[in-house]
């Protein structure tokens, strides 16, 4: 078979995960869409393995079980730039596939930007410098052209060869067991699963509210969340950030109320109006409601403290040649003032390089 294309017949397929199967490292990237559903759509899958460099069409081959058993049956390490969004797309394909190898993971501790590209990776580690011409493709429409499908492959072109490199800066770092600690966090499913119950965590301004109104916008955000996830569409298309925000804070208690909230749609009133309502009824917050919480000035003892840490990781990242949020980040440092025996800062390899120094800072 050829060493590049794109497979489209169940015969190609068959042939890949033969050769998959067989590896002993799979890059593997993805291409898909999320804008009008909530779980992203997968367009396109780029393998390179055991010499082939291929694209799957998953838009053509809607069974892409031989595949799934390759990389389920394979003990290969899978290779992966930024690993965790393309995981979660492939999950509902392919299953789990670990053990996983993330390049961008292993170029933080090697010394590069925290969130460094794959392209600036490749052109910093191995001075490759990749095309930019098809950034903008839409990986939804057939056919592609022979450009695109070079342009996507190119993507798990250079997987392994970063590997191998970064995995020779890590050693001689003598930092080969931070890398596996970093890596085992892939091997736990759970890091790729919605908990409706904590949704509310990822809108803004929903914080440090009062108990009532913290326990309203944990209601709606899992609310919000399920039925998105139910109906496989944009958790803002359910009901927008922004709206449901003027509901905590306003608590509209009728449908009158509910019609003059700031950009409320009229068909969510209409279809779940009554929804909303109970879910407001059940928060069991005073009429009138209380007043929105004042925002406190920071508390300078605690903002000096914060700023004597910080100095501290700085310091420490220096040293070590690492970018800083990688030791410890702003929202790390506040877990950290605030107590929590949790805080990543006092985990694993953290724990020895800065955490116990922060600990004693404090």
């Amino acid at each position: 078979m050829p060493s590049s294309m794109m497979i489209a017949t169940s015969e190609d397929l068959q042939r890949v995960a033969e050769r998959v199967a067989g590896a002993d490292a799979i890059g593997l990237d993805t291409e898909f869409m999320r804008e009008r559903t909530y779980r992203a759509e997968l367009c396109l899958l780029q393998i390179s393995a055991a010499g082939i460099f291929c694209c799957v069409d998953p838009i053509l081959l809607t069974d892409l079980e031989p595949l799934r058993k390759a990389l389920n049956a394979s003990g290969a390490v899978k290779v992966l730039h930024a690993a965790r969004q393309d995981l979660e797309v492939l999950h509902p394909v392919v299953g789990a596939i670990g053990p996983v190898f993330d390049t961008q993971i292993a170029a933080a501790l090697a010394g590069y930007a925290a969130q460094v590209g794959y392209g600036e990776l490749v052109r910093v580690v191995l001075e490759k410098e990749l095309p930019k011409a098809h950034t903008r493709t839409d990986w939804s429409r057939r056919p592609l052209s022979p450009e695109q499908v070079e342009y996507a492959i190119d993507d798990v072109r250079y997987l392994d060869p970063l590997r191998e490199q970064l995995l020779g800066k890590i050693k001689a770092l003598g930092r080969s067991d931070w890398l596996a600690e970093e890596l085992a966090a892939f091997a736990d499913p759970s890091i790729l699963a919605v908990d409706p119950d904590r949704a509310w965590l990822r809108v803004k301004s929903l914080q440090g509210l009062d108990p009532a109104r913290t326990g309203l916008a944990r209601s709606l955000a899992a609310w919000r969340e399920r039925r998105a996830i139910a109906r496989n569409r944009p958790r803002g298309w359910i009901l927008d950030d922004a709206v449901m925000r003027e509901i905590v804070f306003r608590v509209p208690r009728t449908r009158a109320d509910l019609t003059d909230v700031a950009e409320m749609p009229d068909g969510v009133i209409k279809h779940s109006g009554d929804e909303l309502l109970e879910l407001i009824d059940a928060a069991r917050i005073p009429d009138p409601a209380p007043p929105l919480p004042r925002r406190e000035r920071p508390d300078p003892t605690v903002l000096a403290t914060l700023k004597r840490l910080a100095d501290l990781v700085q310091r420490r990242a220096t040293e070590l040649a690492l970018a800083t949020e990688l030791l410890a980040t702003r929202r790390d440092l506040e877990s950290l003032v605030r107590g929590d025996p949790d805080t990543v800062v006092l985990q694993g390899w953290r724990r020895e390089v800065i955490g116990e120094a922060l600990r004693a800072a404090l």
